[in-house]
């Protein structure tokens, strides 16, 4: 079966004039297939939002593939372009920016099914659905509300009620629950699960919290991405059981992740996608690096387990030249 998304050798760089040109995405491969959540994790500033926005057709890339439902994303045009961007959605980290604070609830979300599904009149019904869908029930206290009267999660819903009034297909999930209470995230969330159940939507779901990771990709897969790169990935079950990158395990060190052992990484100065070092990008930090080996050559993302990838030589070279058991 052919994968609604297939990202290949993906790469962006950002041209910064006399201060050179920044690299922040590194020869990502990643497949998506309908009614999948990817859940993509890293420290801030790994480049997590820039590749969602890449997906979510705001960014261009600068080098590999991106094919959406067998179509390189790049080259559309016209009408395959106006197609894509209907299928493909995404649910910003703000609320409080995303909706249009002059109108009511009802236009935020007529709008997009009148211009998409062409319906004369007033589409009552059918904002009705989906208000009732993303939990804002009874419907009759929501519709005539402006977004400055709504909670953080209650303006949440609506913008996802909006976007779902364009039946996406695939749909970016960017740190969408927090700017929310966090009596509400958990809530928030469940409500994006029912829905993929129902719709049968992909998601990426983009964030530095792995305890909603955990939650929300549970039973689907994972992606932990360091300085531009995915470093480990895998079902999410197999990845918490058994995490096999030191970046992973200490994130989820750092986490308070059930059963894991405190693993701290060395130092605290972070490289930067100015100053990647070379080698293994982790090496400065890792204390597992092998001498000779991690701050000299970059391991390439392999299969350590069945469907489990790993980027660490403690994995790969070092095993298979016996550096290691």
């Amino acid at each position: 079966m052919k994968s609604l998304v297939e990202v290949r050798q993906l790469e962006k760089t950002f041209h910064g004039g006399r201060a050179g040109d920044v690299k922040i995405l590194r020869g990502i491969d990643m497949k998506i297939d309908q009614g999948e959540t990817l859940c993509v994790v890293g420290e801030s500033g790994c480049g997590k939002t820039t590749f969602g926005k890449i997906l979510a057709g705001l960014l261009s890339y600068s080098g590999g593939s991106y094919a959406f439902d067998r179509n390189e994303v790049s080259t559309l045009k016209g009408e395959g372009w106006k197609k894509a961007r209907k299928d493909i959605q995404m649910i910003h980290q703000n609320p409080y920016e995303s909706l249009n604070p002059s109108m009511m609830v009802f236009d935020i979300i007529a709008g997009p099914i009148r211009r998409h599904q062409h319906m004369k009149g007033l589409p009552t019904e059918e904002v009705s659905r989906l208000l009732a869908m993303v939990g804002l029930t009874p419907v009759e206290d929501f519709v005539d509300k402006y977004p400055g009267k709504l909670s953080g999660g209650q303006r949440q819903r609506v913008s996802i009620a909006r976007i779902l009034s364009m039946n996406p297909r695939f749909i970016v999930v960017d740190e969408a629950t927090s700017m929310i209470d966090m009596s509400m995230r958990i809530s928030l969330l469940a409500t994006l699960k029912r829905i993929q159940d129902e719709l049968k939507v992909a998601y990426v779901y983009i964030t530095h919290d792995l305890a909603l990771g955990r939650y929300f990709a549970w039973d689907h897969r994972l992606a932990v991405m360091y300085l531009g790169q995915i470093v480990e990935t895998g079902s999410t079950r197999a990845i918490f059981n058994f995490p096999q990158h030191p970046y992973t395990r200490a994130l989820m060190s750092a986490g308070g992740a059930e059963g894991m052992e405190n693993y701290d990484l060395k130092g605290v100065d972070i490289p930067t996608f100015r100053n990647i070092p070379a080698g293994c990008p982790l090496s400065p930090r890792c204390p597992e690096a092998i001498e000779g080996l991690c701050g000299r050559e970059a391991p390439a993302l392999l299969e350590t387990e069945p469907g489990h990838w790993t980027a660490c030589h403690l994995h790969g070279k070092a095993v298979a030249e016996g550096l290691i058991r």
